[in-house]
């Protein structure tokens, strides 16, 4: 791999880093999270940053107020300088109509990211989901005599395969050999935990490529603070309950409808509120669920805005990190990392071996139950209830372990240092 030959000297100095990715701020739920963070990062330690994206519309799969799904646009945001790029967000995702979302946006967004070439980025990073923009990313890397980095925070394709969102085993193979074809094409590949970085290496990315990005938390924002009784109220819940929360994306991953399963079974404890936090694909289906099946003691609430979150994760008692078995190790809930810094307990479903069993072990900071269990879910919400004592030590255990381990300023900072050896020339092997 060739890099140009100032990339010494940009090592030395800012760098001019090309972001391209789906989801950016202001979205504040999983990738368009951690993207728009890293985006602000990088520019407030001085480098030059552009990015190429969509509109916001992500977890309500509607494009955000006062953007256009229809039309190019540019604006400056938090220091680096932004293209949206139109793509066509389906009101009711399903497979095929999710491979299509995804292709708008791979498609519309090539001509800007080609374009960006001629700006002579000494970097280009792209973050999947979608893995369909690697080839123009790889191609802008290539036309600009720069490197590629491929950031996964999420196998959307095996992820879809897997939940049956997308089907069929000759699309499988298709989906596989598109895989190995393009991961094989960067520089360096980085995945958010241990288990994805090993199944990209299963994918025929050569190890030494490799690299571990951990989703993080900002400590400062996020802390361990007395919940806020308003807010616990807007949540359906008074003082003297126990408020079991889930907040975060409403979509197919998750597998919800276990919560409403397992608030069924503790309908008849009248100290145990449940209560569901933001939107989805499968919101709809759950509220719904949830009014036939007569569940006074869980309530819905839409996304809440960024400087709520502290308050919001400080509300519950008790946090629930769901997820069906189908997606172990393909994604990892990214709520996870503020619980932990929220210093809250929460459960977990998870099988033995896969990531998010292993943090909540290491941590302390969580009970674990096994994916599509709602008796053992309920049986877990409900240990905790009772025992204020052990809800503590978890919360305790989980902010020590966000402290040691999710800290944004050193996970960005060591990111940041893996960038300037990469195109100075030190990080190629």
């Amino acid at each position: 791999m060739c890099c140009k030959l100032s990339s010494v000297m940009a090592a030395e100095g800012p760098l001019k880093i090309l972001l391209h990715g789906i989801n950016y701020h202001p979205e504040i739920t999983s990738t368009g999270r951690y993207t728009g963070e890293m985006g602000r990062w990088l520019a407030a330690r001085g480098h030059e940053v552009r990015v190429v994206t969509a509109p916001p519309y992500y977890p309500q799969w509607r494009v955000g107020k006062g953007y256009s799904g229809r039309r190019y646009a540019r604006e400056e945001l938090d220091g680096a300088a932004v293209w949206r790029c139109p793509l066509w967000v389906p009101e009711r995702p399903s497979g095929p109509k999710r491979l299509l979302h995804l292709s708008s946006f791979a498609a519309a967004s090539a001509p800007v990211v080609l374009r960006q070439a001629s700006w002579r980025p000494d970097v280009v990073v792209m973050v999947e989901p979608t893995l369909l923009c690697l080839p123009h990313s790889w191609a802008a890397a290539r036309l600009a005599d720069a490197p590629l980095w491929v950031h996964v925070q999420d196998f959307e394709m095996e992820a879809a395969l897997g939940l049956g969102i997308l089907g069929g085993a000759s699309a499988r193979r298709a989906f596989e050999s598109l895989e190995r074809a393009l991961y094989r094409r960067a520089d360096r590949l980085s995945a958010i935990t241990e288990a994805m970085r090993l199944r990209a290496v299963e994918k025929g990315v050569p190890e030494e490529r490799t690299r571990l990005l951990p989703n993080w938390a900002d400590l400062e924002a996020v802390r361990s603070m007395p919940p806020d009784a308003a807010v616990r109220e807007e949540l359906g819940a008074s003082p003297e309950d126990v408020l079991v929360l889930y907040a975060g994306n409403m979509g197919e991953k998750q597998g919800l409808e276990l919560v409403l399963e397992a608030a069924d079974r503790l309908r008849g404890r009248r100290r145990v509120r449940f209560a569901l936090a933001g939107a989805g694909a499968a919101r709809e289906r759950l509220e719904r669920s949830a009014r036939e099946r007569g569940l006074r003691n869980v309530s819905f609430l839409g996304v809440q805005p960024e400087e709520r979150l502290p308050a919001l994760l400080a509300a519950g008692d008790v946090h629930l990190v769901v997820q069906r078995r189908e997606a172990a190790d393909l994604v990892m809930p990214s709520k996870l990392t503020n619980i932990m810094a929220a210093g809250r307990a929460s459960v977990a479903t998870a099988d033995p071996g896969t990531e998010l069993y292993r943090a909540l072990r290491e941590s302390g900071g969580g009970l674990v139950v096994p994916p599509g269990d709602a008796g053992e879910l309920a049986a877990a919400i409900e240990r905790l209830a009772d025992d204020a004592d052990l809800r503590a030590r978890l919360g305790r255990n989980a902010r020590r372990y966000a402290e040691e381990r999710l800290d944004r300023e050193k996970i960005l900072a060591s990111f940041e240092e893996e960038l300037l050896a990469l195109v100075s020339g030190r990080g190629l092997r």
